[in-house]
């Protein structure tokens, strides 16, 4: 049985990736510290606990079933974990599947692909996938310094622990990625 610090470590974790999941526009690495506070789980008995972990998972998966093309096409899909690239595999087939029988196999053979308007397409246009440029709150958990928040560098902030600012996803995912900060 683990000590109330240990505990309370699990449940920071715990926390800390439901509000990054939630948060994030795109789906995160797969926290495998959760599975150990899984099986606490029954010795604790914490429903807010159980509520965080169910939605955590919940989050995951709709993410999962509104990006499961786009996240089976890239590197993305080593963030699953084992049970979740199994899940992401049959949504991904079942979906192939019912749209080919009720849709695609009535449109004109240049216009049957899933992924993309036409077979004169290059890129998977019709691929669903998540908008990094979206805002996001968030919390630094540690002094950063300097962040450049655009691609030229014309924008620069610096972040000090315990700040809170309201910035683009993707100029913030190397920081959220490492754990230097928080979505909240």
């Amino acid at each position: 049985m683990a000590s109330g610090k240990a505990r309370k470590r699990q449940l920071e974790l715990l926390k800390s990736a439901w509000r990054n999941e939630k948060a994030s526009p795109e789906i995160l690495q797969y926290q495998e510290d959760v599975d150990a506070l899984m099986v606490s789980l029954y010795q604790m008995g914490l429903d807010r606990t159980e509520f965080l972990l169910r939605s955590y998972l919940r989050t995951r998966i709709q993410k999962i079933q509104k990006y499961v093309i786009h996240i089976s096409k890239t590197d993305l899909w080593n963030r699953l974990s084992e049970t979740e690239q199994n899940f992401a595999t049959r949504c991904k087939e079942n979906m192939e599947n019912h749209l080919k029988q009720s849709v695609l196999s009535r449109l004109p053979y240049g216009y049957q692909d899933f992924c993309k308007q036409s077979l004169s397409s290059e890129e998977d246009d019709m691929v669903p996938q998540p908008q990094l440029d979206t805002f996001v709150f968030c919390k630094s958990k540690v002094s950063v310094g300097a962040v450049q928040l655009d691609e030229r560098g014309d924008e620069v902030v610096d972040l000090s622990k315990d700040d809170f600012n309201v910035l683009r996803y993707k100029s913030i995912k190397p920081l959220v990625e490492t754990g230097k900060m928080d979505l909240v």
